[in-house]
């Protein structure tokens, strides 16, 4: 039963790594924009803030910062962590004997 176990794993195994990269190349690609797109609206917000309305501008930096390395990108790759985790777990699942 275990040997059967370990058969059905394995193209998992393969299906799940060839998915962690594509999305760690896509993350890396995202990133990078929403990197520039959050410097942006960091900037506007900041405009925004100086000249016309404080609310407008802290909505603005709150969206910048979500935009930044340290939002949505974190969050996804947290996400991507947890399915390495998920794969490794499998890796090691079929080694032990």
């Amino acid at each position: 039963m275990k040997l059967l176990l370990k058969i059905l794993a394995a193209p998992v195994i393969v299906v799940l790594t060839v998915f962690v990269w594509v999305c760690v190349l896509i993350l890396h690609i995202s990133a990078l924009i929403l990197g520039l797109a959050g410097t942006v609206v960091a900037l506007l917000g900041l405009a925004v803030l100086i000249t016309y309305s404080v609310k407008n501008g802290i909505i603005l930096l709150a969206i910048a910062f979500l935009l930044s390395p340290f939002g949505l990108p974190m969050l996804a790759v947290r996400v991507l962590g947890l399915l390495q985790d998920v794969n490794y777990a499998l890796r090691d699942f079929i080694r032990c004997r």
